[in-house]
């Protein structure tokens, strides 16, 4: 993790700033796990899970997201048989809708819109790098501002997109059913199974889609317990994602992966909560010898929440690759969310 310390230190300093000693304690503010995952171009293509809560959503109501993340991405990996270069930046903006059908069932859809181009962090993040003496990884010598995702094995083009895109991803059905569901003054406790159906309806030529339909089922729990010092939550989620063939390196493309994420949580107020999260998942690609392709890739994700007027509730997120090269050199997330 190259930056994460100090990088996560400033970004998350407002929060703690926001900390006054006025804040009420022991308030019921369940921990919910950040609604994001792997951004990488290679990566968020395919339907694994944004959500892996598992809370589910009462009968009538109606739980309305909006996610954006912002991703810069630079790697450049050769060896004699494969040459790889994902440099680029990945915006994606998700609006989410779950409804509760009835006692312990919901049903949901998430509608992505991603933007693929060169962005504007390069300098940013190169000025970071100088700042704190980080490696830059060749970053502060490739031009700046372009999109290259660029793939060759064995002399031949796999992959090629220089060319700044955008459009409507790949769109997912979505549904859940509670198996318990226990709130107590001390403690809730929560386990779920969720699933979904992810469609080829966005441009896999653009990198906005897969073009293969994903089948994704997860379990998924937590426990938040409540005290004169706040609430403090752990969850996490393990899954399987069955996907049909992808058009994306379509020779080496695994139909089958395995993920799961683990993380923990701090609310010392109705108001503000803390957040650390693992997501991982096993290679969706093989038959290379590139960590950008054959490697597990794994996530860490930190930040906190705020409970905004009106009951809106607020995520803000970094996250790094904890697998170096398997994920975007960060990525920043927002999400709003209010039930209805």
């Amino acid at each position: 993790m190259k930056s994460l310390s100090m990088m996560t230190i400033s970004l998350m300093l407002p929060f703690y700033i926001l900390l006054s000693p006025l804040a009420v304690l022991a308030a019921e503010s369940e921990i919910i796990p950040f609604r994001t995952f792997n951004q990488s171009p290679l990566v968020q293509i395919y339907g694994l899970p944004h959500d892996t809560g598992a809370d589910i959503v009462p009968p009538g109501k109606i739980l309305v997201s909006l996610n954006q993340d912002l991703s810069s991405n630079y790697t450049v990996n050769n060896t004699t048989h494969e040459q790889i270069t994902l440099d680029g930046e990945t915006y994606r903006l998700a609006l989410a809708v779950r409804y509760g059908v009835v006692p312990r069932w919901e049903i949901g859809i998430e509608i992505p819109y991603l933007s693929q181009g060169g962005g504007f962090l390069d300098t940013f993040v190169i000025n970071w790098h100088n700042t704190f003496g980080l490696p830059q990884g060749g970053r502060d010598s490739a031009p700046k501002g372009r999109i290259n995702y660029s793939y060759r094995k064995d002399g031949m083009q796999k992959l090629r997109m220089d060319q700044a895109v955008s459009g409507i991803g790949d769109v997912s059905l979505m549904g859940g059913y509670s198996l318990y569901d226990v709130f107590d003054t001390g403690h809730q406790d929560r386990l779920a199974l969720k699933g979904a159906v992810k469609l080829p309806t966005g441009d896999s030529s653009s990198l906005n889609g897969s073009g293969s339909t994903d089948l994704m089922i997860q379990l998924c729990g937590s426990r938040t317990n409540y005290s004169n010092w706040g609430s403090l939550g752990v969850y996490g989620s393990v899954g399987v994602l069955a996907m049909s063939r992808s058009d994306v390196l379509r020779d080496q493309h695994n139909q089958f992966a395995g993920f799961g994420t683990l993380g923990f949580g701090w609310g010392p107020a109705s108001w503000i909560s803390f957040k650390a999260q693992l997501n991982g998942n096993t290679s969706l690609y093989r038959d290379s010898s590139l960590d950008e392709l054959s490697k597990n890739p794994l996530l860490l994700v930190f930040g906190g929440a705020l409970r905004l007027p009106g009951e809106y509730l607020l995520d803000i997120g970094v996250a790094e690759d904890v697998a170096v090269a398997t994920a975007p050199d960060v990525s920043f997330h927002l999400g709003l969310s209010k039930r209805f």
